[in-house]
């Protein structure tokens, strides 16, 4: 499964600690606070945001998109110390009115 990781961090802690936890889990940074990998595991991903929970404050935002997740692409966000998941499908082929 393709997974990028977007950081919007709000403090250099925060930043640091999340900057030298995403490596270990096979991520290679491909932009200023975004990160790729295209091998992770469902468990990866779980064990992955604990982690992130874990180093993150209430300021802290984070974005993890995800693809394919039963065919379609979810995004996961972190922001006010929740993680909100939401399930984006391909718009359907049928004519607008």
């Amino acid at each position: 499964m393709f997974v990028s990781v977007i950081c919007d961090l709000g403090s250099e802690d925060s930043r640091s600690a999340v900057f030298s936890l995403l490596p270990q889990y096979g991520f290679e940074k491909v932009q200023r606070a975004c990160f790729e990998s295209g091998r992770v595991a469902e468990k990866q991903l779980a064990a992955l945001k604990r982690d992130i929970d874990k180093v993150t404050d209430y300021y802290d935002t984070v974005r993890i998109y995800q693809y394919p997740v039963d065919g379609i692409l979810a995004i996961s966000i972190l922001k006010q110390n929740q993680w909100k998941r939401i399930m984006v499908k391909a718009p359907s082929n049928k004519p607008l009115r």
